[in-house]
């Protein structure tokens, strides 16, 4: 199945049935008038065992893989080559995730394994790299982990199927501080933060122009994320400053089975959020909330014709990738009138054959 995308730097990854369970498939996209054009690349990632995640960094200069033969490797990318440059090893389990975290910290990268446990990696020079932190404070497999936005410090979040979400944030003395907190009743499957950009902070120029104390950002938003999980629920949390703790804004109900995975779109401080979420249901729902308003607004797409494992926005936030159980990716925009419309689909040529 196709468990993991990344629409970062105009292309897709994804594992390729085609070739075997430790080769992933790179596919480029071109815009154009007459809709997008998918060019692929197949590589041999070394894995042992099948491919989960594959995530670019920042540059799109470095590729990281995790896999169940409990490794995460990290390849140099120049051009359309791709070269294994570590293996990292120090889980015992599957490693479901991989995230990077910005460049103004370091070469930094995070795993989440089946072992119940984030490995924070740090890159030590020489191709060398070495443990930064490891966090074990959850009691089941850790299915997810995120960096928030670097606005915010040097922090993370994970999703575990104890239900629970953890957000540990790097101090200036070199300690780590966690908050743990019950997300969902039966499991946690993913976690995504909010862009720090508020919704609406660019819709007016006096806005921007206004006067703010110092240290102040008027662009800023409040810390927020978003979870889903086995109870067939998106749950919103925002960080009360007052209260030092993560609380509930909205429950967006809509799914009929698992939530496997959500994403929170990018932004630019246009005048709404908008959240994709993706379930065992075959059904892929985009969530809307309006700059002032109080509702979120759900719009379904099309159903698919098998489960949906991964959503994934373009770093722009105006397409939407899809990766089903069938091998699939379809890529998705919104239209002027509201509607949301398949631009391409993506699929391993002779999938079919398998």
């Amino acid at each position: 199945k196709t468990r993991r995308l990344n629409t970062e730097h105009r292309g897709l990854w994804r594992k390729s049935r085609q070739k075997g369970p430790q080769y992933i498939a790179h596919s480029g996209l071109q815009t154009g008038r007459s809709g997008i054009m998918v060019s692929d690349t197949v590589i041999e990632t070394g894995h042992n065992d099948m491919i989960h995640d594959a995530q670019l960094d920042y540059y799109g200069r470095r590729l990281a893989t995790a896999s169940s033969d409990r490794t995460v490797r990290v390849f140099d990318v120049v051009g359309e080559t791709h070269q294994v440059s570590a293996e990292l090893k120090g889980h015992e389990g599957p490693v479901w995730e991989v995230a990077w975290a910005h460049p103004k910290f370091g070469g930094l990268l995070a795993s989440c394994a089946y072992d119940r446990r984030v490995i924070v990696w740090r890159e030590a020079g020489d191709n060398g790299w070495d443990k930064l932190y490891e966090y074990s404070g959850h009691d089941s497999s850790v299915n997810s982990v995120a960096w928030a936005p670097h606005e915010y410090g040097l922090q993370f979040a994970c999703a575990s199927s104890d239900g629970c979400v953890s957000v540990v944030s790097s101090k200036a003395d070199g300690v780590w501080d966690v908050t743990k907190f019950k997300a969902h009743q039966v499991g946690c499957n993913a976690v995504c933060w909010a862009p720090a950009v508020a919704a609406g902070a660019l819709v007016t120029q006096q806005q921007q122009q206004q006067p703010t104390g110092a240290g102040q950002n008027p662009l800023a938003a409040p810390k927020r994320m978003v979870s889903c999980g086995c109870d067939n629920l998106v749950k919103v949390w925002r960080f009360n400053d007052t209260e030092n703790q993560w609380v509930m804004e909205d429950v967006l109900e809509g799914h009929t089975d698992w939530v496997r995975d959500v994403a929170w779109a990018p932004s630019v401080g246009l005048a709404s959020a908008t959240i994709a979420s993706c379930s065992q249901d075959a059904t892929c729902a985009i969530w809307t909330k309006e700059d002032g308003s109080s509702a979120w607004t759900r719009k379904h797409l099309p159903k698919f014709n098998d489960v949906l494992w991964r959503v994934s926005w373009s770093i722009t936030g105006n397409i939407l990738a899809v990766s089903a159980g069938d091998n699939k990716v379809t890529l998705w925009k919104e239209s002027l009138e509201g509607e949301w419309t398949c631009l391409s689909d993506v699929a391993d040529a002779n999938a079919g054959a398998q």
